[in-house]
């Protein structure tokens, strides 16, 4: 409706106001004449018509000079009622001395009630627009119920009044000195009665307005709310808000990690910028997802130069672009050097690092989706071992001083091609260590990472918003999960803390139902699980079984007993490794392998290495569903807390 109105022409605008204020004078001119003398004593000469006249023209004169007819009716306030009310007050004056000047037959209270009747008709008929069209009577606006009356609360409604999407219908607070109370027209409702709400307003999505909470906190005030299937909405950090990056009302959704509710594991600066500062750093993969975190991560530590590497073009285009856009809003002058290759052309990195002077590589570069390299066995083991090989011989021949593997929790007892690869890659830089060079080689593993390419929450999303089914594999199956941020920090901070051949794992708190983080996400968007106990629900769970090579949930340890690092909540992992021999002996075997095309041979050999790969672990997977159900974790971080170490 407000945009059919923003159509009209300004001057069919104007003239309907104008033929408005017109009969509103005239109205109360006649009208206060009627009610003081009656009709009978209404004798109307052209004394009275001049006094109209010059009222009229007075008003419209005084109305033009102070701008009324520049004014927007829909933005009308108490600011601008007041002012109208002024003129017409002057109007009346001019009124009553006219009547003296043409001595008009005016008794003394006609101008009074000229002036009650025209602020009825002319300031009161305007207030009443402003009013409707703020409360956007004739637009479908939905209707939110804002969780928090304090200031953040306040300010929203009055961001949203501005609107035309949200309807603000009652707040939701916690503070005794709010509930049951008014605050801006709308009540405060306890969140033990969001029943009472769900049954007068029906469905309704819920923003949160508490702008510094705790994320333990959050997930217990998502967790309140959750149940009800209500879509949540959050507002922005007070600190984007004060600097002007974002407004009040720039509502979002809550975030799986919020979701979660675990504290971020908060870095140690001093590990963080130890092999970056000043130095001349690259990243393998840098398009990637956990290597576009690590080159954001980077450049806030001020390294001499940044080498960026990456197979595709395209991922390499757009980190590149996204960090040159980053140094010239900060006015950095540090240098980006975008470079296409492949990992495992061990002459191209050779070359490479030679050119650059490469002190310090993140090595971030590998196929890492389960299906994807069952199907495709030799590719993934071209790129995550022997891409690791050559890069790594190339970082030793070029006397680079760190090299820091990113590995994943699919390398521990794996049961797929993928996460035997990555164990291999691990065992291959373990040999090497202890080779006699100045190269310090690190291996970081950690698990799933939110939001990352491939990762289940962006799928679930993606089900949720086309209607369904959601696919699950298996309704046992328990993930640990932790942010893009979190995993590039520990990549950087143990960079800092390895000396040689050392596996840093991430204490990254209890593992997640899958099943349990679908049902979250449903109902976070607005929406229930269609089930048994539901089958008026919106969206169905649909469970495919394990694919080839799938765990029902992943460990980070191998063996047992951790050592504690400068990090509380990072862990050295305790785990063989075999001497260079005897892996160069299995690289070789592989190789050959390779060079037949003989899938066959070497899935039999992954399965002959010391990599604890088994891939059809019927047995073991039943172990540990029993495990799972009587909630034990025999490798699990927490277990060996327990266990061997006091961590805290």
């Amino acid at each position: 409706m407000i945009r059919r109105i923003d159509l009209i022409p300004s001057s069919i605008k104007l003239f309907v106001v104008l033929t408005f204020d017109f009969l509103s004078i005239c109205c109360a001119f006649f009208l206060a004449y009627f009610i003081r003398v009656g009709i009978e004593g209404i004798d109307i000469s052209w004394r009275e018509v001049a006094v109209f006249l010059t009222v009229t023209l007075s008003t419209f004169l005084l109305f033009y000079i102070t701008d009324i007819y520049n004014s927007v009716v829909r933005y009308f306030n108490a600011k601008s009622f007041l002012r109208i009310q002024s003129l017409l007050i002057v109007t009346t004056i001019i009124f009553y001395l006219s009547g003296l000047l043409f001595d008009a037959f005016i008794p003394r209270s006609v101008p009074i009630i000229f002036l009650v009747i025209t602020s009825v008709f002319i300031a009161g008929a305007r207030a009443l627009i402003g009013f409707i069209m703020d409360k956007h009577w004739f637009n479908e606006r939905e209707g939110v119920v804002i969780y928090g009356a304090s200031n953040a609360g306040r300010q929203l409604v009055h961001a949203l009044s501005l609107g035309n999407k949200y309807q603000p219908l009652a707040f939701i607070d916690e503070k005794e000195r709010y509930i049951g109370r008014n605050v801006l027209g709308l009540k405060v409702f306890p969140y033990l009665k969001i029943n009472q709400l769900v049954k007068k307003y029906g469905q309704f999505k819920v923003l949160i307005a508490v702008p510094k909470v705790d994320p333990i906190r959050l997930k217990q005030i998502v967790a309140s709310l959750e149940p009800y299937a209500l879509e949540l909405l959050i507002i922005p950090s007070m600190s984007d808000i004060v600097s002007g990056k974002r407004t009040i009302d720039e509502l979002r959704e809550v975030s799986v990690d919020e979701l979660l509710g675990r504290k971020a594991v908060k870095p140690i600066p001093e590990l963080l910028s130890a092999n970056i500062t000043n130095k001349i750093v690259m990243v393998s993969g840098a398009g990637g997802s956990i290597g576009k975190e690590l080159c954001r991560q980077i450049v806030q530590h001020k390294p001499r130069k940044l080498v960026l590497l990456d197979v595709s073009e395209a991922f390499l285009y757009e980190i590149n672009q996204e960090l040159t856009e980053l140094l010239q809003e900060n006015k950095s002058e540090l240098t980006i050097e975008p470079l296409i290759g492949n990992v495992q052309n061990g002459m191209l990195m050779t070359h490479i690092f030679n050119t650059h002077n490469v002190q310090t590589i993140y090595h971030a570069a590998a196929y890492k989706h389960v299906p994807m390299v069952e199907h495709n066995v030799i590719a993934g083991i071209t790129n995550n071992v022997l891409g690791t090989y050559e890069i790594a011989q190339a970082a030793i021949y070029c006397e680079v001083e760190t090299f820091v593997l990113i590995s994943t929790d699919k390398a521990v007892r794996p049961t797929n091609v993928m996460g035997a690869t990555k164990r291999l890659a691990e065992l291959v830089l373990q040999g090497l260590a202890k080779k006699d060079h100045d190269t310090r080689f690190i291996m970081v593993r950690f698990g799933n990472v939110l939001g990352s390419s491939g990762s289940v929450v962006p799928l679930f999303k993606k089900q949720i918003k086309k209607g369904g089914p959601i696919t699950i594999t298996h309704p046992d199956i328990i993930r640990y999960f932790m942010t893009i941020p979190e995993a590039a920090q520990l990549v950087l901070q143990a960079g800092a803390m390895g000396t040689g051949g050392d596996v840093f794992v991430l204490d990254m708190g209890k593992p997640v139902k899958i099943t349990d983080l679908a049902y979250k996400m449903t109902h976070l968007m607005g929406l229930t699980i269609k089930c048994d106990d539901n089958p008026e629900g919106d969206i169905a769970i649909e469970y495919t079984g394990l694919r080839p090579g799938e765990k029902l949930y992943e460990e980070l340890l191998i063996g047992n007993q951790p050592k504690k690092t400068f990090h509380k909540r990072i862990l050295k992992a305790n785990e063989f490794a075999l001497p260079w021999p005897d892996v160069a002996k299995m690289i070789t075997q592989l190789t050959d392998a390779m060079r037949d095309e003989d899938v066959i041979k070497i899935r039999t050999l992954l399965q002959g290495f010391p990599l604890e790969y088994m891939p059809n672990p019927t047995e073991q997977k039943e172990k540990r569903t029993e495990e799972s159900k009587a909630g034990i974790q025999a490798t699990s971080v927490e277990e060996v807390k327990e266990d061997a170490l006091c961590l805290t």
